[in-house]
């Protein structure tokens, strides 16, 4: 019979411990506040990291959501179940932020755990909050994400400036953010594909909330493999993609996708959707992540990462990116 395994006691959080563990993390999100709350409010970006897990003891992350926190705690064995809310607290208190617009999130560091791409929750406290001039609907007491990726900020700028007069297919659109981007950018048509009805309707309302309306701005529920099928026969053909698939996840039918494994080949079949000379940006999140894009038909392979990942975060590799071009 097999046994979870048994957290050291020395190594366990007392409550003495713990309120240590509060006053380092009050310290520093007051001192990460005054850093980066101005030059962001400057920018009209309204959701920012505040915490990256900074000090290797104190696990957790704290994300501001326009005046509202989500402060989050990598799981392990050695604290108890009040730790995070003690962190929580600590937090509101530091910020100013009342108890009322403070939400816990307990995450787990094995990769297969989670989803990228989680399924959409219909509770939980919706807000908007801005971004260089765009707005986006997040849940804040849903799923463990909130619906807006903040380390993807600056890959957002870049296809918003490389749009312009482009046929753009977003791909794993989860809730349309690159689709938002798109459109403000200019982009000719917008093609959002995503297997979730619960995220093709949250793209919608993003797109809506930005005044993006009409023929031009396509939303399509489907298995991205099998609908990339059906556009290679179709020959319609696009010239800038984002493609930023989940680590993990069910294919329809039996197995399972893995970015690790079966990037070279879904890129491969992106690609013979792309006109010449367009663009495909590519990225994922897998922490272990082994590029194999030698032998994709492109002219141009460049990583972005060093450029795509935003200062408010610690882990310069919390995602990599990729720019192709043919």
């Amino acid at each position: 019979m097999s046994h979870a395994p048994k957290p050291n006691p020395r190594h366990f959080v007392t409550d003495e411990k713990a309120e240590d563990h509060a006053r380092i993390l009050a310290n520093r999100l007051k001192a990460r506040y005054r850093h980066l709350a101005r030059k962001f409010r400057r920018a009209g970006i309204e959701a920012f990291r505040l915490y990256d897990r900074d000090i290797p003891e104190v696990r957790a992350v704290v994300d501001w959501y326009q005046g509202h926190l989500v402060v989050g705690e990598y799981v392990r064995l050695q604290t108890g179940p009040q730790w995070l809310p003690r962190m929580a607290r600590a937090a509101g208190e530091a910020l100013n932020v009342p108890a009322d617009k403070i939400y816990m999130k307990r995450r787990r560091t094995k990769a297969e755990a989670e989803p990228r791409y989680p399924r959409a929750s219909a509770g939980g406290k919706r807000i908007v909050v801005c971004e260089r001039g765009l707005k986006f609907w997040v849940n804040l007491g849903g799923a463990l994400d909130t619906g807006l990726f903040a380390d993807h900020r600056d890959t957002r700028a870049l296809v918003r400036q490389i749009a312009g007069g482009r046929d753009f297919l977003n791909l794993y659109a989860y809730t349309g953010a690159f689709s938002c981007a798109a459109a403000a950018g200019g982009a000719k048509s917008v093609v959002t594909v995503d297997r979730s009805a619960a995220h093709i309707q949250w793209a919608k309302d993003n797109m809506a909330l930005n005044n993006f309306r009409g023929r031009a701005y396509e939303f399509v529920r489907a298995d991205v493999e099998e609908y990339l099928e059906t556009l290679r026969r179709s020959k319609r053909r696009f010239s800038l993609a984002l493609v930023d698939p989940p680590s993990f996840s069910k294919r329809r039918g039996t197995g399972t996708f893995n970015v690790n494994s079966h990037h070279a080949q879904l890129l491969t079949n992106v690609l013979t959707v792309m006109a010449p000379g367009a663009s495909v940006i590519f990225s994922t999140n897998h922490q272990r992540f082994d590029p194999k894009l030698g032998r994709l038909k492109a002219k141009r392979i460049v990583e972005l990462t060093a450029q795509t990942v935003p200062e408010d975060y610690r882990n310069k590799l919390i995602h990599r990116c990729w720019r192709i071009d043919m």
